[in-house]
């Protein structure tokens, strides 16, 4: 296992085989944003996205939580916003993190082990892929602060459960357990508290083990899925499959299903 500097306490990384993990690291404040893990948050997902090395990113929190959204705490304190121009400029900038973790050229699972509400749950929305420990919850939150909601949860929660579901959970903000989250399709799997950690990895590894090339046109295709017609789809889908079929990764995997082994991809 490899540590990676994030320039940041309040963000950890570490490189196990193609896995890179990342840690939101408030635990004392459920994982609540700040500036510099915002910060460090993008400067990451950049770097991480371009590495070759790295196959699957893992996203989670310290502790028992995933992330708390917003440090509630400090606005409190802060109070009305001084300066709703230089805030929108900021907002502007932090919404690039959600969008990063949408358009990342290769797989990403949230873990939650905790709860995730607000930006925090729109954070892990606008992952490929959750898993959830039985402990844990989710809520939208923003209602009950006076606020209308950031970080592109809308958008990603009403492909998730639908525009009606979604409006319910934001209109009211309740909690939702991890396996109704599960029956509504929030997560993919809930699994106990304590083999989280090792379920999540096992699967983040066997992410990082498919053909990088395939993946990133894959999830592609499925972003492209959210929004473009089926004939532009269909036409888009033509290119990238006749592009991986160019690839060394497919002569790999041609090779390895007829020589009845697991393939070995490379990214080419």
């Amino acid at each position: 296992m490899q540590e990676i500097d994030t320039g940041s306490e309040e963000l950890l990384c570490r490189l196990e085989g193609r896995v890179a993990t990342l840690v939101l690291n408030r635990p004392e404040s459920r994982n609540a944003i700040t500036l510099g893990m915002k910060q460090a948050l993008a400067r990451m997902l950049a770097r991480l996205g371009e590495d070759e090395r790295v196959g699957c990113l893992l996203l989670t929190g310290a502790g028992r939580a995933f992330c708390a959204g917003g440090d509630t705490r400090k606005m409190a304190a802060e109070g009305v916003l001084p300066d709703p121009a230089e805030r929108l400029a900021l907002l502007r900038w932090e919404h690039r993190i959600p969008l990063a973790l949408h358009r990342l050229p290769k797989p990403v699972l949230a873990v939650l082990p905790g709860p995730a509400a607000g930006a925090g749950l729109a954070l892990a929305l606008a992952c490929d892929l959750r898993i959830a420990a039985e402990s844990a919850f989710v809520t939208t939150s923003y209602v009950k602060l006076g606020l209308s909601g950031d970080y592109g949860g809308t958008w990603f929660l009403t492909r998730l459960v639908g525009t009606a579901r979604a409006r319910e959970l934001y209109f009211l903000g309740e909690r939702l357990d991890a396996r109704d989250c599960e029956r509504l399709g929030l997560v993919n799997r809930v699994v106990p508290d304590a083999e989280l950690e090792g379920q999540a990895l096992d699967w983040a590894r066997r992410l990082s083990e498919g053909a990088p090339v395939a993946l990133r046109y894959m999830k592609q295709n499925l972003n492209r899925a959210l929004g473009a017609g089926l004939e532009a789809l269909l036409d888009e889908e033509a290119e990238r499959m006749v592009a991986s079929a160019q690839t060394a990764d497919y002569a790999e995997a041609v090779a390895a299903f007829r020589e009845k082994r697991p393939p070995r991809f490379q990214g080419r």
